[in-house]
């Protein structure tokens, strides 16, 4: 990336692009309190004829943006930092990790920056485990060791449970603010006091089709609950928190 600074590597840099736009490489450890979760991200998300992953954009409910991602599985993590009531703001490509790797310099993209609601920040690289060699072992390996240095929590994931991941698309189709009727979700929250399958109550509520999409909202945002390591359904159990 650009930039005035030369950086080895060694102590780690980091290039990045600031919410005004403007590129900027500097030490980690004196920007590392900074909100990279409003940066731009340092990569394109480039679609074009033939290619194997999958590139989009996904709309964060949580903060009210688009955030890019350059495969499914990154979709499926945009989603799971979206649904998790812990996360305040994510960004995607937030920055270029410049760091030495076996004694060669080497620059790394993490795929996702989050920031929870405690004010600590998490780094997040998405790869399953079958794809990853010895030079990516090493990539992430350092990207871990260089986070721990600067007080951020560092994940490297694969694939979602399948059934969770179901749930959660399922529920992330209700995320929109739309799906919030304030008079029919006091009366869910009523209902649901208690456990109850989902059908039996949604019923006491009024139509199905007035009745679930705010039901499903309450989900999204929990503030009804129910096990999504189980399939979603009629008899799931749902409760208000």
């Amino acid at each position: 990336m650009p930039g005035a600074r030369v950086l080895t590597g060694d102590p780690p840099g980091i290039g990045f692009v600031d919410a005004e736009g403007v590129e900027r490489q500097e030490l980690l450890a004196d920007v590392a309190g900074l909100r990279f979760e409003t940066g731009l991200p340092v990569r394109s998300f480039p679609s074009y004829r033939g290619q194997r992953n999958w590139p989009g954009w996904w709309w964060s409910a949580t903060t009210g943006a688009l955030v890019g991602y350059e495969s499914w599985l990154e979709r499926d993590h945009a989603m799971a930092l979206d649904f998790d009531e812990d996360v305040v703001a994510f960004a995607s490509q937030p920055f270029w990790l410049l760091m030495q790797v076996d004694g060669k310099q080497r620059s790394h993209a993490p795929d996702y920056f989050a920031r929870h609601r405690d004010g600590s920040a998490m780094v997040l690289d998405c790869r399953p485990d079958d794809r990853i060699g010895p030079r990516d072992a090493a990539v992430f390996g350092q990207t871990a060791r260089v986070c721990e240095q600067v007080g951020w929590s560092y994940r490297r994931v694969g694939a979602l449970p399948a059934v969770a991941a179901a749930n959660i698309r399922w529920l992330s189709g209700y995320r929109h603010g739309r799906f919030g009727d304030a008079g029919m979700a006091d009366r869910l929250r009523d209902v649901f006091v208690k456990p109850l399958e989902l059908a039996a109550g949604a019923s006491r509520c009024g139509l199905p089709l007035a009745v679930l999409p705010v039901l499903f909202h309450l989900l999204w945002r929990h503030e009804l609950h129910t096990d999504l390591s189980v399939a979603l359904s009629e008899v799931s159990l749902v409760e208000a928190r």
